[in-house]
């Protein structure tokens, strides 16, 4: 699922509305360091999900909580966000709410198209 919200809106205040219309068979969450909000963590904990989000390199127990695995995986996420801007995602000149929505949609089947044929061709 996805919303969009003026820029000014921070990404952690959408994530617990998001996931109330969530239901994953895994209920862990990879977030970056803009979700270390502990109130944003015990939220999330009494709807079932575990929020885990890297520590910075100089807070205690960094180097055992910092899991190189599931790094690697943020890194792969961060990278096609990176790579959706080639697809116009950023630069979005509709008109409306629904015509924004359905180039950013557009936009994101492209990228996995793109994906799927370059990996599995």
């Amino acid at each position: 699922d996805y919303a969009v919200t003026r820029a000014s809106v921070h990404d952690a205040k959408e994530t617990v509305e998001l996931m109330k219309n969530t239901h994953p068979a895994n209920r862990y969450l990879l977030g970056d360091e803009g979700y270390l909000g502990k109130r944003l963590h015990d939220r999330l904990k009494q709807m079932g999900f575990e929020l885990w989000t890297p520590y910075r390199k100089n807070r205690a127990g960094a180097k055992k909580h910092n899991d190189r695995q599931l790094m690697a995986i943020r890194r792969t996420i961060e990278s096609d966000f990176s790579l959706l801007t080639s697809y116009n995602t950023e630069n979005n000149r509709a008109r409306s709410l629904t015509g924004f929505q359905a180039r950013l949609e557009i936009a994101i089947l492209t990228y996995n198209l793109a994906y799927c044929l370059e990996r599995f061709n």
